[in-house]
């Protein structure tokens, strides 16, 4: 891991309206706790669509920054840009599976699922096109759930403990709730993706009706 950050919702003009966001967030240093819900100093805003159990941390790639340093020349990207609460190293979406258990400093996580932006991502960036941009650049990072609490600090290394037999990686269970028609291939993933203790019933669901839509 490379970096920690945390933020608190604050209130941001948008489009003529005042948002309550947490999306900024700012680095931490030493030792920090890390909780069911989230980090000691960090809380979602809006806990209809952010936070709970599955989505305690969000985590995202360092490696994806240059791409997206591309995209916008000019703007400059610190660690947390994307309102990552992690950002690490050496973990991609297509390395990284659902139910994937991590131990990193005293604590314990569980990969959850893959990160569908709200619009709030846009105004993060000032964009609003944001967040059609990030689904279509499929470096969407990943929601940790904590599967026993601690404390972690920047310096600490994920340490894999545990797979699923049937895992399935983040990038894969992306495509799965992107696409608009499954081959075969895609429903065998489905398949799989739904005997995965961690990925949340939400997500059981949605892939289930796709799936049965399409075999209708």
């Amino acid at each position: 891991m490379l970096s920690i950050q945390c933020g608190l919702p604050r209130e941001v003009a948008w489009h003529g309206q005042t948002v309550t966001t947490s999306i900024f967030k700012q680095p931490v240093h030493g030792r920090i706790a890390l909780r069911t819900l989230n980090l000691d100093g960090d809380r979602q805003s809006d806990l209809t669509v952010h936070g709970g159990r599955h989505k305690a941390v969000y985590c995202y790639p360092t490696e994806h920054y240059a791409y997206w340093a591309a995209e916008m020349p000019g703007r400059t990207l610190e660690n947390g840009a994307f309102g990552e609460n992690f950002t690490t190293e050496g973990l991609l979406e297509d390395s990284v599976h659902i139910g994937d258990r991590f131990a990193v400093g005293s604590a314990e996580v569980i990969v959850s699922q893959p990160r569908m932006p709200c619009y709030k991502l846009g105004i993060k960036f000032e964009s609003g096109d944001m967040v059609r941009r990030f689904l279509a650049s499929g470096r969407s990072g990943f929601y940790l759930a904590v599967a026993r609490e601690g404390e972690v600090a920047a310096s600490d290394d994920f340490r894999l403990v545990d797979r699923e037999p049937q895992a399935v990686s983040v990038s894969e269970i992306t495509h799965l709730y992107l696409a608009e028609e499954y081959d075969a291939d895609d429903i065998d993933r489905v398949r799989r993706a739904l005997t995965l203790n961690a990925l949340p019933a939400s997500w059981k669901v949605y892939l289930e009706e796709k799936v049965s839509r399409q075999e209708a």
